[in-house]
């Protein structure tokens, strides 16, 4: 009896700063790179959005388990492919191996005979047969040696009296080689070797022909597959991002200020989860919010119910300080200063009251523009007259014969607040200085200017210099107003359709930079 074990062998063949610079010293180029980084990162998401991202790794998920299985397939196919092949090949071999009767010693001539006819009964093909026998050398063919067969199958063949075989690649053919020692019984489980060997050398060219159909076919089925796979992804995607849309609607409409957007939420997966976690969200801020607004509506109620009741007896009180400060010159020094401290503080408080009742109107919208056709350079020199500031702490660059539509009254407010602030806060000379320009709509505009020569406005400060009761930094001259001058003025100068920006110039000082639309009567925009 003879048995095979087998062995599967392949081809014969084988397998400080970047720039050098101390941190610190200079941190242009850090914001620099900083902000290269964040609009180089902005357009990668831009680039990538998230139904972009969605997609590829939807096909990149698709390619990989479509490789995957037509590679497992292929696989699968190959080797039930070729075991077919080998094990056919091998138990026919090995029956027509057993069947034959070799005559030892052999002789050249009988055993080429022999070879002849085992080659003629292979399966599933024809074989090529060898037989090595010490010295001697045969085949069922014309070349008696054989260079398919490897020197490890010999060595495997010597090794083991079962029988083996191994497949081979030869000038890029492959083939299936069988090494069959042949034995005798030497009793009822003793087998001997006879040092002859019996090769088969079969061509797997039908095979491989097969093998690489398997392969053309999951390649081919791969690819369309892959092509089918972006439809699903882009539903996936879109059903993803309809919520996230939504979302992205809903949160801008709040930021426009509708507090009451809300999502409707849509399934009971974690998109709706978001959507509830936002509509809870968005209640509890529409909530916060109204009750600030009524407080700060009961705020302004109080502070303006309060000016208006303190107006009058104020003005009471104006009236006898004027009559003893008429008469602190007949009262003895203490009480004379005591009398003109009372007629100061009662001026600064009259001027808080009224302040608060101007600010009280602009929040109720009960503020009113009564315009007039005027020459606002003859405004401002009528600003600076009535304030007696005409020394030489103030300069003036007005340019005549220029007509705007204005509400005098505010004008006056806003100029005299702009050249009162320079003056108290900033240093003298004050500058103002009137010209004309063009928006970028193309519309003429009324450009005033009031630049003092004090030390400028702190870059902490500027972003809160019109808000209400804002004190600016130590640096500056303690105020002597009520501190709600630059509010009052911003809205005074809205009210007319301008605006209104602080800065500080290159060489020191603050400016301010009035833009109001020059509009003349009969051509009110």
């Amino acid at each position: 009896m003879i048995t095979l074990s087998r062995s599967e062998a392949g081809p014969a063949h084988g397998a400080r700063t970047a720039d050098g610079s101390p941190a610190g010293d200079d941190p242009a180029p850090a914001v620099r790179r900083a902000s290269l980084g964040r609009a180089l990162r902005r357009a990668r998401t831009l680039t990538f959005g998230l139904r972009t991202r969605l997609v590829l790794a939807f096909l990149l998920i698709a390619a990989v388990t479509a490789v995957t299985t037509a590679a497992l397939t292929y696989r699968e196919a190959r080797n039930a492919l070729l075991k077919t092949t080998q094990d056919t090949a091998v138990s026919s071999f090995r029956d027509q191996v057993q069947q034959t009767a070799f005559s030892l010693p052999v002789e050249a001539v009988t055993l080429q005979e022999r070879l002849r006819e085992i080659a003629a009964k292979g399966k599933p093909r024809p074989w090529v047969v060898f037989a090595e026998y010490g010295a001697v050398r045969a085949s069922s063919g014309a070349n008696p040696v054989s260079t398919v067969i490897t020197p490890e199958l010999r060595r495997a063949a010597g090794a083991d009296p079962h029988g083996t075989f191994q497949r081979v690649v030869k000038d890029g053919e492959p083939y299936l080689t069988i090494a069959m020692p042949t034995v005798f019984a030497a009793g009822p489980d003793t087998v001997l070797p006879t040092r002859l060997v019996v090769y088969a050398v079969m061509p797997m060219t039908d095979e491989q022909t097969n093998v690489d159909a398997l392969l053309v076919a999951a390649r081919n089925g791969a690819l369309p597959g892959l092509a089918i796979a972006l439809v699903p992804a882009l539903l996936t995607a879109r059903s993803v991002l309809r919520p996230v849309r939504e979302l992205r609607r809903a949160a801008r409409s709040m930021g426009s200020g509708r507090l009451d957007t809300r999502i409707r939420p849509q399934g009971n997966d974690e998109l709706a989860e978001l959507a509830h976690t936002f509509n809870d969200s968005a209640s509890e801020l529409e909530h916060t919010v109204r009750e600030l607004r009524q407080a700060e509506a009961r705020a302004r109620r109080f502070a303006a119910d309060v000016s208006h009741e303190l107006r009058t007896p104020l003005a009471g009180m104006l009236a006898v300080t004027e009559v003893l400060d008429e008469s602190a010159e007949q009262l003895d020094p203490d009480t004379a200063r005591a009398v003109r401290l009372v007629s100061t503080e009662t001026g600064k408080l009259a001027v808080l009251v009224e302040d608060l009742m101007e600010i009280s109107r602009f929040d109720a919208r009960a503020a009113e523009l009564n315009t007039d056709e005027v020459d606002p350079a003859e405004a401002v020199r009528k600003t600076l007259q009535a304030r007696h500031w005409t020394d030489d702490r103030f300069r003036t660059e007005l340019p005549e014969g220029l007509r705007a539509l204005l509400d005098p009254r505010r004008f006056d407010i806003v100029i005299a607040n702009l050249v009162g602030n320079a003056l108290h806060h900033g240093g003298a000379p004050v500058t103002v200085r009137q010209r004309t320009g063009v928006r970028s709509d193309g519309s003429p505009v009324l450009i005033t200017e009031v630049a003092d020569s004090g030390p400028g406005i702190s870059p902490e400060a500027l972003p809160h210099i019109f808000d209400r009761f804002f004190k600016a930094d130590a640096a500056r001259t303690r105020s002597a107003g009520s501190g709600l001058g630059l509010a009052i003025t911003l809205e005074n100068v809205r009210l007319h359709g301008g605006t209104i920006h602080a800065g500080n110039l290159p060489g020191g000082g603050a400016l301010f930079t009035v833009e109001l639309p020059l509009h003349t009567e009969g051509h009110v925009g």
